[in-house]
């Protein structure tokens, strides 16, 4: 966990309460987090899943690995202490979108049991709803699919520390939803999460 290193700061508490928020934004805000290999499917899913919830007038809001690591995370790599601290931010962004309100949705191979605890944890501290979606695929699915030609680039020693070839991935022991999209079609891994979603409260 970061420490605090700004001195002189003071938490300012609001006065809107949680009940207040709920019924101005008319659901309960919490953030879905889809982990899972490079090529498993987390971003297609999520970005399907955005779409339905919107088209519901749901307020949601999708964040991706990669546009995250081209804006707020631009000054990180792949290092395990850089993948951490991408993480926890990332953590951070989604516990705030979440307790505005806002369904969040957050695609990350995140490939780190403690750090994805971590966020868990962040969340469960503030009451937050937290959904832990592990997008399940065999690895040689995911690498058949190769969809940003990482996998072939790994293989051939031109990325090192990459996740599932030369980097572990920690498998998520108690996930509240696991999707086998190797199995799945999209629109049956979009209805299992909808229907986990709304099971948990989180839509009015």
């Amino acid at each position: 966990m970061a420490e605090q290193v700004a001195t002189n700061v003071h938490w300012h508490d609001g006065v809107v309460t949680p009940e207040e928020r709920k019924a101005c934004m008319k659901q309960t805000g919490g953030t879905v987090w889809f982990t899972g290999l490079s090529g498993s499917g987390k971003s297609t899913v999520a970005v399907a899943l955005e779409q339905v919830l919107c088209a519901q007038g749901n307020p949601v809001y999708r964040l991706d690995g990669d546009n995250i690591r081209m804006g707020l995370n631009k000054n990180l790599g792949f290092s395990a202490e850089d993948r951490a601290e991408n993480i926890r931010r990332i953590g951070e962004v989604c516990k705030l979108f979440s307790d505005a309100g806002v369904v969040t949705l957050a695609s990350f191979i995140s490939p780190y049991k403690v750090d994805r605890d971590a966020v868990r944890t962040l969340h469960e501290e503030a009451g937050i709803p937290f959904i832990e979606c592990y997008v399940e695929v065999p690895l040689d699915i995911a690498e058949e699919r190769d969809p940003k030609g990482l996998y072939k680039k790994a293989r051939a020693g031109e990325i090192k520390g990459f996740t599932g070839i030369d980097d572990p991935y920690e498998e998520p022991e108690n996930a509240e939803l696991v999707l086998h999209t190797g199995d799945q079609t999209l629109e049956e891994s979009v209805t299992e999460t909808l229907a986990s979603i709304t099971d948990r409260g989180l839509l009015a």
